[in-house]
């Protein structure tokens, strides 16, 4: 019976074979535009079940003898499966390359029946109709056939040189224009208001096991001027820490591993162990869809989100997500800044750290509030920075760089009543206190708060108008004497994205300082920047 159904098709099996193998996702995506292959509909019929009748296509059109005698094969061989809503390729006709990757379907159909079943269960009126069907769409077939040999082999040189078979690529490279204008820095002298030009570039190689788990290592280049005090290996180009970039840094465009971790489910709970450069707002939510990101959100370093996800950051830790998609998330996270040293203030346990816990509660796809606790210790060995130099120097060093801890306090809040508006703010209090030196036992404490507002396809698909104001970190109450911030400062920035490609958005946008390091003898600090993002 076989061989005679060959002889009634006059098509050898090996023929068919290099047709049916259509079934193979390379083919689907090659000609996607034109045919809905016989990988596509199998896919689908994965997740629906079989279609048993033509008629169940709504877009197809029953005007002539081959879409009668298709429906008829497929109402017996059940050898179609198509789409939810009952369309097969959209609300459009079907082509006659359509019909052709249906037609191999019941051919595939028909073949593995005269091949596992009965002799009797293919009628010869069937092998007839499939032979003039067949003729009558030999050069459709013809082409289905040239396009798989050459996928094939496209797939097969695409596999022999892959990278790997459980590792993706990741990159972003920022190109940044900056400036810092006013008329004096703070502290007086110069404020120095050289433009520049610099640059950011972070490849990340992320491989998954078992199709749940995340292995990432992260190298990272830039050389990119932080405008703040400055150091002694730095400039000073403002006096002040809140003028920073979001996404300054400067290696020298030295090379280096600054993030390696390991993500996996364990039951109801997302787990992450990071071994370097652990961060906070990395693991957890921040509640600031929109400003987060140091390569498309915020331009300045404040405005990406709360302070209280910078008390620690670079060392390594586990954090636990229970419930991560659920409407109330569970958030926990033990980070230590310095626990690859064994000497005494170093360590997993005696060195720097913080501990952190947070509740998320999303009552609608609108709303998401979070409220944040974080238990923070610094010491000199890593130097102390309370709030990751965001806010007054005073602020991050309340009792200069002694050993301090913090019990930090903070509500984030976004709200998205359109997919187009997204509202957003965060207000924190923290209570810190001196744990050595000359203030040992003291108290001070810390208040901050921000509004943001973000406008998608401002303009353009895709583009983003934003706004941020707020008071970054200030110290409104001290135990120690003159160890308060005498007035407020005012963070106001507005930026504009605007996004040319998946693949590159340029965001020109201008932040402005009022009463820098919260003291009206200040000068009004401006800091302009255009920051291009390629990524892929």
């Amino acid at each position: 019976m076989t061989k005679s159904f060959w002889n009634v098709l006059k098509v050898s099996p090996v023929v068919v074979a290099a047709t049916l193998i259509a079934a193979n996702s390379a083919l689907a995506a090659e000609v996607n535009e034109q045919v809905t292959t016989v990988a596509q509909l199998s896919q689908e019929s994965n997740d629906i079940g079989q279609v048993t009748s033509v008629s169940q296509f709504s877009d197809v059109q029953p005007t002539d003898w081959a879409f009668q005698a298709l429906q008829s094969l497929v109402e017996r061989y059940g050898c179609i499966a198509g789409y939810p809503n009952g369309t097969y390729r959209g609300n459009r006709a079907m082509t006659r390359y359509e019909f052709a990757a249906g037609l191999n379907a019941c051919l595939d159909r028909v073949n593995e029946l005269i091949a596992t079943a009965t002799t009797d269960l293919v009628t010869k009126q069937d092998l007839a109709t499939l032979q003039r069907l067949q003729e009558e769409f030999s050069a459709e077939l013809a082409t289905l056939r040239g396009r798989v040999d050459a996928l094939e082999a496209r797939t097969s040189e695409l596999e022999a040189n892959q990278f790997s078979t459980t590792t993706k690529l990741k990159g972003e490279a920022i190109f940044a224009v900056a400036g810092a204008f006013g008329d004096e820095r703070v502290g007086g002298g110069d404020l120095q208001d050289n433009i520049i030009f610099a640059d950011r570039v972070r490849l990340s190689l992320e491989s998954s096991f078992t199709g749940q788990d995340n292995l990432q290592v992260r190298l990272n280049a830039g050389n990119i001027t932080q405008f703040d005090g400055g150091s002694s290996s730095r400039p000073n180009v403002t006096g002040t820490s809140m003028t920073r970039l979001g996404f300054d840094g400067d290696t020298g465009n030295s090379v280096g591993i600054d993030k390696v971790n390991y993500a996996f489910n364990l039951g109801p709970a997302r787990v992450k162990v990071d071994a370097t450069g652990a961060e906070l707002y990395e693991n957890i939510n921040v509640f600031n869809p929109d400003f987060k990101s140091s390569g498309s959100g915020a331009l300045s370093r404040y405005g990406r989100f709360s302070p209280i996800y910078r008390t620690n950051s670079g060392g390594a830790g586990v954090t636990v997500e229970l419930n991560p998609t659920g409407a109330i998330t569970l958030s926990g996270a033990y980070l230590a800044s310095n626990p690859n040293n064994p000497v005494d203030g170093s360590g997993i346990s005696d060195g720097s750290s913080t501990a952190l816990g947070q509740i998320a509660f999303k009552p609608s796809k609108a709303l998401n509030v979070g409220l944040t606790y974080a238990y923070n210790y610094q010491n000199s060995g890593t130097g102390v920075n309370l709030f990751g130099s965001t806010g007054s120097a005073l602020a991050n060093r309340p009792f200069g760089n002694f050993a301090s801890t913090s019990n930090n306090y903070g509500v984030q809040a976004t709200f998205q009543p359109s997919s187009k508006l997204t509202v957003g703010g965060w207000a924190g209090y923290s209570v810190a206190t001196a744990e050595s030196g000359p203030n040992k036992g003291k108290n001070a404490d810390a208040f901050y708060w921000a509004t943001t507002l973000g406008l998608k396809d401002f303009g353009r698909e895709g583009n983003l108008l934003g706004f941020i104001f707020g008071q970054s970190p200030r110290i409104t109450e001290s135990e120690v004497a003159g160890g308060e911030d005498p007035d407020t400062s005012y963070h106001l920035e507005a930026l504009y994205k605007m996004r040319f490609s998946d693949n590159i958005a340029i965001t020109p946008g201008v932040l402005v300082i009022f009463n820098p390091e919260h003291n009206d003898a200040n000068d009004t600090i401006y800091v302009g920047t255009i920051r291009t993002t390629f990524s892929f």
